[in-house]
């Protein structure tokens, strides 16, 4: 715990000069105040509202759930001095624990397509942190990486979970576009055992998250019966989005948390390849796949070692789709193994070039268990059956599976080119780069540089 608290925070020490001209500890941009101090202590000695939710086979939507659509304006916020600069340390430490999830899952599913979203997972830290109280909630703090400045024990030392989740929820804002070329979309969903009640405050605090929130009760006795139920209730809420994430359930969780985000993007003026294209998957094996060609001025760059090339292309005014491919006879497990995901550095210094760039067109779906990487990062009794999550229920919470769905689709914009990729090659000005076998990516949300998405591409065809 106190590894990564250290590297989360020395980031952010790092980064700090670079936001503004006087240096604020990040701790004390999200931190509570002393005011609010004094109105946490009244809120307790009124007790804590609770409800039961209602079984997830209940045909009524329950009056407690808050469909957020007509909340959840389309138009950018807009953003002061501090605000910003509270996204600049919060998107280091989204990035910071983003990778080292990637990594843990990379090494769980080698050779195959991955994809998580780093804002998500961190989200789902930030809500549990919300639920949970005493040394529970002071082990959360460190990972999320908000150490604070001085060593009181006092409530001005915690930072406060609304804050944060208020800021991740901006920087998710920021990359919704009216353009039908990028759609964005997340779903919160609370499953709880038959009559485990649920604290109303905690749960109206995770409504402005998501798009939409629901809680609903499950038996998890019969665990293949209630893998079943979640899988159609999810896919039906994510509209397709996920599908079957759930194989096991322990019966005697108490609590199951799912989060679903799902970003749909439609490259500009990116047209689809007449005839499919060669991708390897090695070195031994090759697909067809659709393929799309764009060209335009990107930002680009290779390493100093020539193992590996990057180009940054808009999906929209909103997001960037940054593509990491390994070029000169590297591969990409040779690449993720020298390459530091805990630096940045990949994703700075790209300068403006003239490219034509041939990539696939893809659709990604992935499922990560918070509890599993948790484990892999020997964090394992972090929210295991000893930790307190008093905030969450009265009841003695075991928390089964943390879900986080992430769902990723690439395309171009329907338009057939009648030419081949051998062709058009007149402009010698133009650097040709193709991705035609397993390459990285990230969105990015423009403004910020927040990392929405993280993953990597070894076969086009699979996740369709």
């Amino acid at each position: 715990m106190n590894l990564a608290a250290d590297l989360l925070c020395a980031l952010a020490c790092l980064t700090a000069v670079t936001c503004d001209r006087v240096y604020v500890h990040p701790f004390n941009l999200f931190s509570f105040n002393k005011s609010t101090c004094e109105e946490l202590e009244s809120l307790v000695q009124e007790g804590k509202k609770t409800f039961v939710p209602v079984p997830i086979d209940s045909q009524t939507t329950p009056v407690y759930e808050d469909d957020l659509r007509d909340k959840d304006k389309m138009e950018a916020p807009s953003l002061s001095g501090r605000g910003r600069q509270k996204l600049s340390y919060l998107k280091d430490f989204v990035y910071v624990l983003g990778t080292r999830f990637y990594s843990e899952l990379r090494d769980r599913r080698r050779g195959q397509n991955v994809i998580l979203s780093p804002t998500s997972l961190y989200g789902s830290l930030v809500s549990f942190y919300l639920g949970a109280s005493n040394q529970t909630a002071a082990d959360l703090q460190r990972l999320l990486g908000f150490v604070p400045p001085s060593g009181d024990p006092d409530c001005t030392s915690r930072v406060d979970g609304h804050k944060v989740l208020s800021s991740l929820r901006t920087i998710e804002s920021l990359v919704k576009s009216k353009e039908e070329e990028l759609l964005f979309s997340k779903t919160l969903c609370l499953f709880s055992a038959p009559g485990v009640p649920l604290s109303q405050p905690f749960v109206q605090d995770l409504l402005p998250s998501a798009d939409a929130l629901y809680a609903r009760a499950v038996d998890f006795t019969n665990p293949s019966e209630a893998a079943k139920q979640i899988n159609a209730f999810v896919e039906a809420k994510s509209k397709g989005q996920s599908k079957c994430f759930l194989t096991d359930i322990d019966p005697a969780a108490d609590l199951l948390f799912a989060v679903d985000v799902g970003l749909a993007a439609k490259v500009k003026q990116a047209s689809r390849l007449k005839e499919p294209q060669e991708f390897w998957v090695d070195s031994h094996t090759k697909v067809l796949v659709p393929m799309l060609s764009v060209t335009g001025t990107f930002k680009y760059k290779t390493d100093a070692g020539g193992t590996f090339s990057v180009v940054e292309v808009p999906l929209s005014e909103t997001a960037l789709l940054v593509l990491l491919q390994p070029v000169n006879g590297s591969d990409l497990e040779h690449v993720e193994s020298e390459l530091s995901l805990q630096s940045p550095a990949w994703l700075q210094q790209l300068s403006p070039r003239k490219i034509k760039l041939t990539l696939p067109e893809f659709t990604l779906r992935g499922s990560s268990d918070l509890q599993e990487l948790l484990a892999d990062m020997e964090l394992p009794a972090l929210l295991g059956k000893g930790a307190d999550l008093s905030k969450i229920s009265d009841a003695n919470l075991s928390v089964g599976k943390v879900i986080n769905n992430a769902f990723f689709q690439l395309s171009g914009d329907g338009t057939e080119q009648a030419e081949g990729p051998a062709a058009q090659k007149g402009d010698v000005a133009f650097l040709e780069a193709t991705l035609n076998k397993p390459f990285l990516l990230a969105v990015l949300e423009e403004k910020s540089r927040a990392m929405l998405l993280l993953g990597r591409v070894t076969n086009p065809l699979l996740g369709v």
